[in-house]
């Protein structure tokens, strides 16, 4: 199963973090995990190359985690964020929603 969880701060998402692998089918042919990988590794290309927001970001393929974790910025690049990241957060709930099973959801509010 693939945990994510995102956490926001004062209605702002400010960190993303998945860690595991979904176990819905063997490696490369997982169609989950593909999907919620393509759902937030954009997410992560749009906040680094659509926002320019520079971020804390570390993957590990082995192990099946990413995390990406916001610091301070302009009021612009957090409205563009917040577009991004609350678009993601569509995307892993509707997936979750369609396969329960595999992958589990959490959003933490205002946990700084």
């Amino acid at each position: 199963m693939t945990n994510v969880v995102v956490s926001r701060e004062k209605g702002h998402v400010v960190s993303v973090q998945c860690k595991g692998h979904s176990g819905y089918a063997p490696e490369g042919e997982d169609i989950v995990c593909a999907a919620l990988s393509a759902v937030v590794q954009t997410a992560v290309l749009g906040v680094f190359r659509v926002a320019g927001v520079k971020a804390d970001y570390h993957t590990d393929e082995d192990k099946g985690s990413l995390s990406l974790a916001l610091g301070s910025m302009s009021e612009e690049k957090r409205r563009t964020c917040d577009a991004i990241l609350e678009t993601m957060l569509l995307g892993v709930k509707d997936l979750q929603e369609g396969y329960p099973a595999f992958i589990k959801l959490e959003v933490k509010d205002d946990v700084y």
